[in-house]
């Protein structure tokens, strides 16, 4: 790049892999070539086709994962390789894979599919751990908050009152969830990971259409599937995943995404 363009690059995936920056037009079919031919690398990242699946790290590293999000990327990356290098489509598609409800690829915000990892059973609880937050025995926030002395741990204030469906409360010293009221935002289990848990009865919530600002605005993904067991060899995701694109491919205009034709012709 020192030889055909600016010499700067951009090396950390929000709007591609690696992005060239600075150059002029004649340099561009060059780049191209030496890139493909002398290098034999794939150039991705400007075409109407599927885009490069993404994860977060999931059960490799975070306990709160609920499904495996590396195998689900590794293996729709796998079957959908035509889509990925021929494009076909009406303009790009990218899926994310979030293990968790915390979000940490932002699928939510930014993939025309995203599979966010849930549960479907009641949140765990260890009560003796809840008394041990409220005694101040156990940092909450993990010990992320311990650069200075914020007073003692609130249970009320820090947990129970910033539960966005006040589905929570302390009876007798315990602990309750309403549970069928939860909307699994992950605070109250980030604030105490050692008293709570997600459920046993793990899977994934599928949603589409999210993307950024391009033809109308920012959009985040609507949910389609509450509730999926993510299980090899995900077919129930492949078969959801051609069914949206045989509409897509069917209905959209060029240069629209999924959410765009979502919002000009209704989710039904």
């Amino acid at each position: 790049w020192d030889f055909r363009g600016s010499g700067i690059m951009n090396v950390h995936g929000s709007t591609g892999d690696i992005i060239f920056l600075g150059t002029t037009t004649p340099q561009l079919e060059e780049t191209f070539y030496t890139m493909t031919h002398e290098l034999q690398q794939d150039l991705g990242g400007s075409g109407s086709n599927l885009r490069t699946p993404s994860c977060c790290l999931g059960e490799s590293r975070c306990e709160w994962a609920c499904y495996n999000t590396q195998e689900a990327c590794y293996q729709l990356t796998q079957e959908f390789q035509d889509e990925l290098h021929r494009p076909a489509f009406p303009y790009k598609f990218k899926f994310k894979f979030d293990g968790c409800p915390n979000g940490c690829v932002a699928a939510i915000a930014r993939a025309d599919l995203s599979v966010v990892g849930t549960w479907r059973d009641e949140i765990q609880i260890d009560q003796e751990a809840v008394q041990a937050y409220i005694g101040g025995e156990i940092p909450p926030n993990g010990g992320a908050h311990a650069g200075r002395d914020w007073g003692p741990f609130d249970i009320q204030k820090e947990v129970l009152d910033l539960c966005p469906t006040k589905c929570m409360l302390m009876e007798d010293g315990k602990l309750k969830i309403n549970n069928k009221e939860c909307t699994r935002c992950m605070h109250c289990i980030n604030v105490m990971p050692r008293a709570l848990r997600p459920g046993k009865d793990k899977g994934a919530t599928i949603l589409c259409g999210a993307k950024a600002p391009i033809l109308d605005g920012a959009q985040m993904s609507s949910l389609l599937i509450p509730f999926m067991k993510m299980e090899e060899p995900y077919d129930d995701l492949k078969e959801v995943i051609e069914n949206i694109w045989d509409w897509w491919m069917e209905e959209a205009k060029n240069r629209e995404r999924l959410g765009e034709l979502i919002k000009r012709q209704g989710f039904q």
